[in-house]
């Protein structure tokens, strides 16, 4: 399996604030993740400090595992 987190900044890079919310996505997911089951398929949006949609994490097969 692979997780993902995909996260679209716009244009902008969160209006120059890239690195202070990125690091905020980043800590609410990685304490919300338990909530979910790890298996693939699972997964959710990602919103920012202003509950825009900007971009989803999820959890796939391994195409490449051996």
């Amino acid at each position: 399996m692979k997780f993902f987190l995909e996260v679209d900044m716009g244009e902008t890079a969160f209006d120059g604030h890239a690195v202070e919310e990125l690091g905020r996505i980043m800590r609410y997911w990685g304490g919300n993740v338990r909530h979910y089951e790890m298996r693939p398929g699972a997964g959710s949006v990602v919103y920012d400090s202003s509950y825009n949609d900007v971009g989803r994490w999820g959890i796939v097969e391994d195409a490449g595992a051996q």
